[in-house]
């Protein structure tokens, strides 16, 4: 009989939760309203468990429903129950929904709740367990998710840092131009706060990633993320001056379109940076500086502009973004605001008729439902397989932002986000070994996510906001540093090696988990830094880590060519000691991976032929592959 303290929370694989979906297994736990789910859940015999039930309510819902698991047969070690249900039933229309299971065990009901959605815990306190309840997302009937963006591969540019090209463009006249592409340093404040013009250019323009498409071709790129490029005063362009306008000093709108037919001509695709939540203050919308004449909302209170703003005490008390004054906060809010940005003949709507494959939305948890669900409308409506990326930092399906719930995967804002949490998740498992939090974070992610978003995520490592990723690998030395230090900071011969190794490991995790492998300009051929604006260096043309750059296009090549690993359903196949090791099936394509950062090798064994795909060695008999310490392996089953 069961015999369980309160404190041991939970016996591994005792007791186990699946989700089926169409009848067959899915680490997902999401379904569309009018979907089936199927729960089925396995008791370890001999644990005197009885009676299993489930608690079940949509968020926000008092309305709790209960029901009894069914008994469906033993099987092995454990008996077999199963509750299915109408998902609609549940909730009438898209939602979070939330669940924990009740058992009875030598007279006392135990609760069994969730640890990261896929594993659980055993409790007698009902309260802790109603506060770790697993979660399954709702979403609307006939949510899709572009599938062109699943099969891809993104490259991250910072336009001014990328490369100048030979096409000469206009250079504001109060813009600083730093000659030194390879040594220069950019503008920086000392510390966090600290003011910092931003108007330095190093000179890389649109035209220039014109000229260096062969090379993101290699890489197997298909498309190309740019940072904002609307006219706007800094070199970062996240303060836009005009939204209707592409910056002269990247080759305005003649750049723009020569690198779309570019683009065209070799099956990639480009998504712009929509910086929708704020403006500049040296905009042709708030004005601050009387560069766009006398119009504007801080120059006339008349201006058509002034409610698109928020004025506390006209006209120097405003809402900005993080209290930035430099970047006034829009009233998205606002019809009018709404209608010139996401309108049907709005700013998001001019660039896809230019030719642009979608956006990426920053800060999108600044921006309201309703202007979200208005954008996507709009670019379902223009174009319904375009792509809608939204920066988010946290878990998206149950994100709470300005005490809220959001709604971003319910199916009428984002095909997708920026994944943040497997990417500090991996970090953190290539540098300490620590294969729990990697497996409670996949698990989270992965599970409380819609399969089809999850195949839209940006799997990134390093982005413009971030130290850059081989450094962060390599040493902490820079941690803390002021921007006097980080200005001549360089890693040591030793640093670097150990961070390029931990790299390749961390690399192999991005381009093989569940989303779409972004690469920020130059994490491929090496390129050090810490925190901005030190991680937006220039690319290294011509002094490339050669072995980073092989090393990336082999990735670029196994992705290409696997459809497992672009389409492929997720399952975790062992994660203790340092090794995480995963599968990914599509069809008859299946894909193991294992990337070994623990004190002891790891081996892979099979009866059957497989190949491992980055050696390219095959065991047409089947086989042991081992894989050292700070290695990986990606297996390909059958030949």
């Amino acid at each position: 009989m069961l015999a369980l303290d309160p404190k041991d929370i939970f016996n591994k694989n005792s007791i186990i939760l699946r989700t089926l979906r169409n009848g067959k297994p899915s680490f997902s736990k999401s379904f569309s309203v009018s979907d089936d789910a199927e729960l089925l859940l396995y008791t370890e015999r001999g644990l005197g468990v009885t009676k299993p039930r489930i608690s079940i309510h949509a968020d926000a819902s008092e309305c709790v429903f209960n029901a009894d698991f069914l008994f469906l047969r033993t099987e092995g070690m454990y008996d077999i129950y199963s509750f299915t249900f109408e998902t609609e039933k549940i909730c009438t229309r898209p939602s979070l929904v939330f669940y924990m299971i009740t058992f009875n065990a030598d007279g006392k009901e135990i609760y069994f709740a969730s640890k990261n959605n896929v594993d659980g815990f055993l409790t007698y306190d009902r309260d802790h367990a109603a506060s770790c309840e697993f979660k399954m997302t709702v979403f609307e009937d006939g949510y899709e998710t572009p599938q062109w963006f699943h099969d891809g591969l993104m490259y991250h540019i910072f336009v001014d840092r990328f490369c100048r090209g030979s096409k000469k463009v206009p250079v504001r006249s109060d813009a600083i131009i730093n000659d030194e592409w390879y040594d220069g340093i950019p503008q920086y404040g000392n510390h966090p706060g600290d003011f910092c013009a931003n108007n330095m250019f190093f000179g890389g323009t649109l035209y220039g990633i014109c000229e260096k498409l062969d090379y993101l071709s290699s890489l197997g790129v298909s498309v190309i993320y740019l940072s904002p490029i609307f006219e706007a005063y800094s070199n970062h362009k996240y303060d836009t001056g005009d939204y209707s306008r592409v910056d002269e000093m990247f080759g305005g709108e003649d750049a723009l379109c020569e690198l779309i037919e570019q683009c065209n001509k070799r099956g990639m695709k480009i998504i712009l940076d929509g910086v929708f939540n704020h403006t500049g203050d040296d905009s042709i919308y708030f004005n601050k500086y009387g560069r766009y004449g006398e119009t504007g909302a801080f120059k006339d209170p008349s201006s058509p502009y002034k409610d698109w703003y928020y004025f506390s005490e006209y006209p120097n008390e405003y809402a900005s973004w993080w209290g930035i004054t430099i970047l006034p906060k829009l009233n998205t809010g606002n019809p009018d605001v709404e209608n010139f940005l996401a309108g049907e003949c709005g700013i998001v709507s001019k660039y896809l008729d230019m030719g642009i494959a979608g956006y990426r939305l920053d800060v999108a948890d600044e921006l309201p439902d309703s202007f979200l669900c208005k954008l996507r409308q709009t670019v379902k409506n223009k174009d319904r397989n375009a792509l809608i990326i939204g920066e988010v930092w946290e878990n998206a399906a149950d994100k709470c932002a300005y005490g809220a719930r959001r709604s971003y995967f319910l199916g009428k804002q984002l095909d997708g986000v920026m994944n943040y949490p497997i990417k500090d998740a991996i970090v953190d498992f290539v540098i300490n070994e620590n294969t729990q939090k990697l497996r409670d974070t996949v698990c989270d992610i992965y599970s409380s996510y819609p399969f089809k978003s999850s195949l839209s995520l940006m799997n990134i490592l390093g982005t413009h906001d971030t130290e850059r990723i081989i450094t962060v690998l390599g040493t902490n030395r820079h941690a803390g540093m002021c921007g006097d230090e980080l200005a001549f900071f360089s890693m040591t011969d030793e640093e670097y090696f150990l961070g390029k190794k931990r790299l390749l490991c961390a690399s192999v995790l991005q381009y093989t988990l569940p989303g779409v492998p972004s690469v920020f300009y130059g994490d491929e051929a090496g390129t050090q830094g810490g925190h901005d604006p030190f991680c937006r260096k220039t690319f290294p043309w011509g002094k490339e880590d050669k072995d980073l750059v092989k090393h990336y296009k082999k990735l670029g090549s196994i992705r290409r060519n696997n459809a497992a690993l672009c389409r492929g359903e997720f399952d975790i196949v062992f994660s203790e000691n340092g090794v995480f090791s995963f599968e990914r099936k599509y069809e008859n394509e299946k894909i193991t991976v294992a990337v070994n950062m623990g004190q002891e090798n790891y081996t892979f064994a099979s009866p059957s032929p497989f190949s491992e795909l980055y050696s390219g060695k095959v065991y047409g008999q089947g086989g042991e592959f081992v894989i050292p310490r700070e290695s990986f392996a990606v297996i390909k089953h059958g030949i």
